[in-house]
């Protein structure tokens, strides 16, 4: 087990940092084996951080992680304020803010690794996971041996390793250890799909960011933010962090912007070595995209650069990718791919799980997609249209979280109502909200156009019975698309996370029909 002295561990760290108020033994011989923030993640030797929460207040927790054997506790209050006596034979270390403190022990405890790489981070409300498998790809195919960190896993050269259920950016101390693990890997570049949410909660704070990419900013996560302004700022954060950390020899601080976005005008001030934008749309931009087609095998295009023109072909669909590769595209300019690395590494990426992945191509279509927020569904939704034949008919399968944005599940709906043929609304992680009122918050969306239920529309609470209805339902030239899990893992009922697999549920339709899974030929 690797182990950091507590001394030299203090010794890294800025001067005011925090106070040891309760020194214990000679911190230079003291273990300290990881730091956690969870009590039921200490093992002997770990330095549990306590700190206040929106739901709870860790230094409840001090008790159970001295007793799992933590060798130091830090926290937001002073010994005599704790809820329980505190033993005066283990080291007490006063810090201002435990989320910062959380962030900077974790840096510290494996020496800084995003110091020794250049790290690309990729922000935004939809296509985050694909723009940084685009970004990995482009920089292996230039030559760079380079890490990923996305919902789906953790790249480590040729090991994936799980990053959890439904935690898109890992906590501070996961995180600074896959880093680490790239750093030891040999990796000269690392990128890093990094959330609102890790953000604001400074999971990613002294993460030396060089790139800063955002796809877009739309409507989503207004129930931890409160307003679309304070989630863009949350966003904004990722960009404000190029001027704060540590610089690299040969490698700008580089902004990566969306000029068609709503994000251009909050982010194109911020400062930075040199600003890279992109569009589609015909707008002036660093890089930019003609003759797109897109059919049922892939997206083709122009990607257009100052140095050049050059063709790319996609194996991913829709217009929305071609930004996604264009912003990917930026990036690897930022850190010294050329064109052809660039259209090359584009074309490597032959999947990205659950996004519009093909489970079955036959009579009729059966596709899985991650689209769960309003902007996505309704990308995913136009491109169906592209794809099925005449007379073809797009049906979603999709819901609304539980205890998030409640002012999205009608906007969902809303959304279905304009574009979808027929909509199975169903469960997507209720948590301890009633499942039948969340449908009926969507229903309302698909009412206010028209719909009516039973004729355009049918909600069906058990996800794997909905799926399969609507694979019962498909006919000749129809497109089913399952939207909002995809890659994850589980599904959250009450508080507990119960195994969910998106993939077997739409193979287990379709067995119902009599129909085995298959995807389509490639071009």
């Amino acid at each position: 087990m690797t182990a950091v002295r507590l001394q030299s561990l203090l010794n890294s760290l800025p001067e005011g940092w925090g106070r040891v108020l309760q020194p214990a033994g000679d911190p230079a011989a003291l273990a300290i084996t990881g730091v956690a923030e969870d009590s039921r993640r200490v093992q002997p030797g770990t330095l549990f951080l306590a700190r206040r929460g929106r739901g709870t207040d860790g230094h409840r927790y001090i008790p159970a992680a001295i007793a799992a054997g933590a060798g130091a506790v830090a926290g937001e209050l002073r010994p005599d304020e704790l809820p329980a006596p505190f033993p005066a034979g283990l080291p007490y270390l006063q810090v201002a803010d435990g989320r910062t403190a959380f962030a900077l022990l974790s840096a510290a405890f494996f020496d800084f690794p995003s110091r020794q790489m250049a790290i690309v981070g990729v922000t935004g409300t939809d296509g985050k996971t694909t723009t940084s498998t685009f970004v990995h790809s482009i920089l292996a195919a230039a030559g760079m041996r380079t890490g990923l960190i996305t919902t789906i896993s953790a790249l480590i050269g040729d090991a994936a390793l799980d990053t959890g259920f439904h935690v898109t950016t890992p906590e501070a101390f996961d995180l600074q250890g896959y880093l680490a693990q790239m750093r030891a890997a040999g990796c000269t570049a690392a990128v890093v799909e990094t959330t609102s949410h890790g953000l604001d909660q400074a999971r990613v704070a002294y993460v030396d960011y060089d790139v800063a990419v955002v796809t877009n900013v739309t409507h989503e996560h207004l129930d931890w933010h409160g307003s679309w302004e304070n989630y863009m700022a949350a966003k904004a954060r990722l960009f404000d962090a190029l001027s704060t950390s540590v610089p690299k020899p040969g490698v700008p601080k580089t902004a990566v912007l969306n000029r068609t976005d709503r994000s251009y005008a909050w982010l194109k001030d911020k400062p930075a070595d040199q600003v890279m934008t992109y569009a589609i749309d015909g707008q002036a931009a660093t890089c930019t995209a003609s003759a797109i087609v897109v059919d049922r095998h892939g997206t083709r295009f122009l990607l257009h650069a100052p140095d050049g023109t050059v063709a790319v072909q996609l194996h991913l669909l829709g217009r929305y990718n071609v930004q996604n590769a264009l912003a990917a595209a930026c990036a690897g300019r930022a850190l010294g791919a050329r064109l052809p690395a660039i259209a090359a590494g584009l074309g490597a990426v032959e999947r990205v799980k659950g996004r519009m992945e093909w489970v079955y191509a036959g009579e009729f279509d059966l596709v899985v997609d991650f689209a769960h927020t309003p902007n996505a569904l309704k990308e995913t939704l136009e491109l169906g249209h592209e794809l099925v034949p005449p007379g073809g008919r797009v049906i979603p399968v999709f819901g609304s979280a539980g205890l998030r944005d409640v002012a999205k599940r009608r906007l969902m709906g809303e959304i279905a109502g304009q574009l979808a043929d027929f909509s199975v609304v169903t469960a997507e992680d209720p948590r301890t909200e009633d499942v039948a009122a969340i449908m009926g918050a969507i229903a309302e969306g698909l009412e206010a156009h028209g719909r009516q239920a039973g004729r355009d529309f049918i909600c069906v609470a058990d996800r794997a019975t909905a799926i399969a209805r609507a694979v019962a339902l498909a006919r000749p030239g129809d497109l089913v698309v399952t939207c909002g899990k995809a890659h994850e893992q589980s599904m959250c009922y009450g508080s507990t996370e119960t195994p969910w697999d998106e993939f077997a549920a739409a193979q287990a339709a379709l067995a119902a029909r009599g129909l085995a899974a298959a995807e389509p030929a490639r071009a």
